[in-house]
């Protein structure tokens, strides 16, 4: 059988489903969800097979307009990861329907040369008539070749929407291993679970004024896994919420992010975690790096 491998840029605005989407093609999870927007902030390459093709998955932070240095760099680490992509999947909240950050996606995606199909997402939720009504004025743009309706979180439409995809990749031989499914770095994964558990428990509580750097991350003789991070917060405030009364809310995020690495790695997994008041943590460049961003002036 000949081998086919493509890479499709999973586009849209702040909040569309595009992580869940992600994870639901690929089988399982590679990128964290939580309810919050703008949630992703690298682009992350997921891997999943469809019979013979192979979907190089890059799931992209959400279009937005920027206002600091770490917005600038995301909106421009989403664009690279549409830059020359077999396939653009824009995904679109078909509950919130189209408003002023849909319509700038719509708007920088209109001089692409990529191929560009809409994705329809939490159908489940979503009002069935202004659910046509969206798609139906989407697709007045005249830039979209197909749409699927689907919802990422219950997998409706997911089968259908993967074996598109798959009909859509170019012949070419494989460019990961079968078991694959991530690009990401296992110290890249382990930061990234420690900010989804910020993000789920601390909700609005914290701004997006935070990071996880991975300090250490080392193998035991045991074979279970010791890593040290450090989360950084701009204000002394901010550190209070994250530490909670007595760090009993540290401890908790501590907890759930610990349970969740073992789970991802099959190992037990020993996670030291403290929090540090750095207010221009954003102009660090080294930090950039350490998330997977680059640096945009």
């Amino acid at each position: 059988m000949t081998q086919h491998c493509g890479v499709v840029a999973i586009v849209g605005a702040p909040n569309a489903g595009k992580s869940t989407l992600v994870n639901a093609l690929v089988g399982q999870k590679v990128a964290i969800v939580s309810p919050k927007a703008q949630t992703t902030r690298a682009k992350l390459l997921g891997i999943a097979i469809e019979g013979e093709a192979q979907l190089l998955l890059v799931d992209t932070p959400g279009i937005f307009t920027p206002e600091r240095r770490l917005d600038r760099a995301m909106v421009a680490a989403a664009w690279e990861g549409a830059e020359g992509a077999d396939l653009i999947a824009l995904v679109v909240d078909a509950k919130g329907g189209i408003g002023p950050k849909v319509q700038t996606v719509i708007d920088s995606l209109a001089g692409r040369k990529e191929r560009k199909i809409l994705v329809l997402n939490k159908v489940d939720v979503a009002d069935k008539p202004r659910l046509l009504g969206h798609a139906a004025k989407l697709n007045e743009t005249g830039l979209f070749d197909e749409t699927y309706f689907i919802s990422a979180s219950t997998g409706d439409g997911v089968a259908e929407l993967k074996a598109e995809l798959a009909r859509a990749m170019p012949e070419s031989a494989w460019h990961f291993p079968e078991d694959q499914v991530s690009d990401a770095t296992e110290r890249m994964i382990a930061a990234e679970v420690t900010r989804e558990q910020l993000y789920l428990q601390l909700h609005a509580e914290l701004p997006y004024a935070s990071a996880v750097e991975t300090e250490k991350y080392s193998e035991r003789a045991d074979g279970s896994v010791e890593i040290h991070q450090q989360i950084m917060v701009e204000r002394p405030t901010q550190r209070a919420i994250v530490l909670g009364k007595g760090g009993a809310r540290l401890k908790e995020i501590g907890s759930r992010a610990r349970a969740e690495l073992s789970r991802i790695m099959g190992v037990p997994v020993h996670l030291y975690l403290h929090v540090k008041v750095r207010p221009e943590w954003q102009e660090d460049r080294s930090l950039y790096r350490e998330i997977g961003l680059d640096w945009v002036e």
